[in-house]
């Protein structure tokens, strides 16, 4: 596989992952201000994760989606998590972590796939960008 196909792969699998992410929050999330920044923040992710779909269909290939496992453990794990505590708070800081992890990844997946295209770096800068958007806005709720 070429490293553009690679990083594509990377950037939908995050993009898929922060829009089911959000997705599963915001049916836990009541406080409507925090609610509102978590469907933008999901908007976002959709936006990046329909532009790559478009690029690997352009590249007459197929998207490498999260695997079944991985999703189920996500859900599992936000449900274990919000159990005793669904404050904006504690929402904030799960999404912060996941962001943090995203930064690292798309960071070191930018280095690696240096050689990518201009448009596939454009949209992991964009990821990269959104990840750091999404920590510094959820530290309001802290």
């Amino acid at each position: 596989m070429n490293a553009n196909i690679e990083m594509l792969n990377y950037i939908y699998q995050n993009a898929q992952m922060g829009q089911d992410t959000l997705t599963h929050l915001l049916e836990i999330v009541e406080q409507s201000d925090f609610k509102k920044l978590l469907e933008s923040q999901r908007s976002e992710y959709k936006s990046i994760f329909d532009e790559c779909d478009q690029c690997i269909n352009q590249m007459n290939s197929e998207p490498k989606k999260i695997g079944k496992m991985a999703e189920m453990s996500t859900y599992l794990m936000i449900n274990m998590k919000t159990l005793t505590d669904k404050t904006p708070s504690h929402i904030a800081s799960m999404i912060m972590q996941g962001s943090a992890m995203g930064i690292i990844d798309i960071t070191q997946n930018l280095k690696k796939y240096e050689n990518a295209s201009q448009e596939i770096i454009a949209l992991g800068q964009r990821l990269l960008k959104t990840e750091d958007y999404n920590f510094d806005e959820c530290k309001k709720y802290l």
